[in-house]
């Protein structure tokens, strides 16, 4: 079984960076926390970008990230961030070992 990686894009609502971040950072301790196959979740902030926010996540496996996808606190995220993101775009990636 291969590695999954998403790399992923967050276009922020002008003004709205700020407040988006730490609801990011508390996703991924959620996430790295309660789901085991999550190895990898990073927030990075562009620093010539201030309209977005880059995430890089690792899972073990396809299952992983499908339970990623139905996790409590990717519901969570959406419910507090939901008008704070303008557009998500993620590219799904194998990791080469």
């Amino acid at each position: 079984m291969s590695k999954v990686a998403i790399m992923g894009t967050v276009d922020v609502v002008p003004g709205r960076r700020d407040q988006l971040i730490p609801l990011l950072i508390a996703h991924r301790a959620r996430c790295l926390k309660d789901q085991p196959g999550t190895l990898r979740f990073e927030v990075l902030v562009p620093r010539e970008d201030d309209a977005r926010v880059l995430l890089f996540e690792l899972y073990q496996d396809d299952a992983a990230f499908q339970e990623y996808l139905n996790s409590t606190s990717l519901t969570r995220l959406k419910e507090e961030a939901g008008g704070m993101m303008a557009k998500v775009t993620a590219t799904n990636c194998v990791l080469i070992e």
